[in-house]
């Protein structure tokens, strides 16, 4: 008998004023995912949304249909059949002693952290009885096609770390994607892009010139506390700026529905200075 499971990823915003370098990943089990999108495209189709939804396509008109857009999603995330993660990095952590070749490479390398760790697939298969085959779409990858081909090697290489729990990656399964043909994907992209929003103060930008902002602004963070307050109906008090708690279960990182991670490389130095609130 064997599993499947499929993750979507995407990258957003590398250099914020406060966060910097967001992923997000939805992964759902296989056998739902034709099920699940169908479902969300017919929701997209009776709300009027024929084109791609995007967190940059938020304005003041399309409002009320992007909020009930993520209502129904959250259900899905709610029932845990669709599990979201959500990684960043706070600027005032800062790494120490990072190589040339480190931060030429940054994006990848995060990228891997990101699949190899947030979803907790370590735990996916715990009595390894079940053979697990694990599908991984990536929105199109914005390097050039070597490095981008070597960032599949790395993440086809990770099949020596999920082995162990006879979970397998194979080649053909890492695939890029083009997030207008995969609703879960630009679903995903909107929390995404509401977290940076938030996270990186972006809800009070102004109107150059005035004191007022925007209604795209406005439209947006309206947005944002739409999509709060689902996750807080199944983690209330959740803080979006921090790890999300395993809560003395290292399963959880595989088991819950939705959680953030805020990553801190191992020799970072805290600098109080590059906060919201400085000191």
């Amino acid at each position: 008998m064997e599993k499947q499971y499929l993750i979507y990823a995407d990258e957003s915003h590398r250099k914020g004023k406060y966060f910097s370098n967001f992923y997000g990943g939805a992964l759902v089990n296989y056998i739902y995912l034709e099920k699940i999108s169908n479902k969300l495209n017919l929701k997209k189709e009776e709300l009027g949304l024929f084109q791609e939804v995007k967190w940059t396509k938020v304005t003041e008109q399309y409002l009320d249909k992007y909020i009930a857009l993520m209502d129904y999603f959250f259900e899905f995330v709610k029932s845990n059949k669709i599990k979201i993660r959500i990684m960043f990095r706070q600027n005032a952590q800062v790494p120490q002693n990072l190589t040339k070749e480190h931060r030429k490479k940054e994006y990848f390398l995060l990228y891997y952290q990101f699949i190899k760790h947030a979803f907790g697939i370590d735990f996916c298969n715990p009595r390894e009885k079940d053979q697990v085959s694990l599908k991984l779409y990536f929105d199109k990858l914005p390097d050039t096609k070597k490095k981008n081909k070597e960032f599949k090697g790395y993440i086809y290489a990770l099949n020596d770390v999920f082995c162990i729990n006879n979970v397998h990656i194979y080649n053909e399964d890492i695939a890029e994607v083009d997030s207008k043909n995969h609703v879960i994907l630009q679903c995903m992209d909107i929390i995404l892009g509401a977290m940076n929003f938030k996270l990186n103060n972006l809800d009070k930008e102004k109107i150059p010139g005035s004191r007022s902002r925007g209604k795209r602004t406005i439209a947006k963070e309206k947005l944002y506390k739409n999509i709060l307050r689902n996750i807080r109906s199944f983690y209330p008090n959740f803080n979006i700026g921090i790890s999300t708690s395993i809560r003395n279960d290292f399963s959880n990182y595989w088991k819950d529905p939705y959680r953030h991670w805020c990553f801190k490389s191992k020799n970072s130095v805290f600098d109080s200075s590059l906060t919201k609130k400085p000191k």
